[in-house]
């Protein structure tokens, strides 16, 4: 069975280019708003849910995903500029958060939850990964594997879950879906 991607994310489509899967992508438009009451395991794994059906093709098994960044009961999306990236960053400092990302493959979903350790940043710090535009449309302001790696104390957990998208359940799932795998 054909393989569809229905992200934009570049991190996602990397991943599953260097495991060797052949995949097309579609960027699906999907409300990312929050339910009121929604926890966040909940609310990744809707807009999972959500974009693997929107990017729904016949004969093939969709993926979509969803990643994000809580801290106490605070959930961290993307940031809408520079002066939120830094809020979202001091927030981080010092601090262990939760990253959630949801896969879905057709209609089967999993969730996985991977705990971060940042250490703490001085304000020239902060404001430097604000500014420098890495955690630019990135749950949390950050990318783990880009500049805010450098000030990652502890990881436990997947880090491929941290950077947008856990491969050990995605390939479980593509599995199950009798999705077309390398190794096959």
């Amino acid at each position: 069975m054909r393989i569809v991607l229905a992200s934009a994310s570049p991190r996602r489509r990397e991943f599953l280019e260097k495991l060797g899967l052949r995949f097309e992508v579609v960027a699906p438009q999907v409300d990312e708003t929050r339910l009121p009451y929604e926890s966040p395991t909940a609310y990744v794994e809707r807009l999972a849910r959500e974009k693997a059906a929107a990017g729904a093709r016949p004969g093939a098994v969709a993926i979509g995903a969803d990643t994000t960044v809580v801290i106490g009961e605070e959930i961290l999306g993307k940031p809408r500029d520079n002066d939120d990236a830094a809020r979202m960053l001091r927030l981080l400092s010092g601090t262990w958060h939760v990253v959630i990302t949801a896969v879905a493959v057709g209609t089967e979903v999993r969730s996985v939850q991977t705990r971060v350790k940042f250490a703490s940043l001085t304000e020239a710090q902060i404001s430097w990964l604000a500014r420098s535009g890495d955690g630019d449309d990135k749950a949390g302001a950050y990318a783990i594997q880009g500049l805010a790696g450098a000030f990652v104390e502890r990881i436990e957990g997947s880090f491929s879950n941290v950077v947008g998208l856990p491969l050990t359940e995605t390939l479980e799932l593509l599995a199950e879906a009798s999705a077309e795998l390398p190794w096959a």
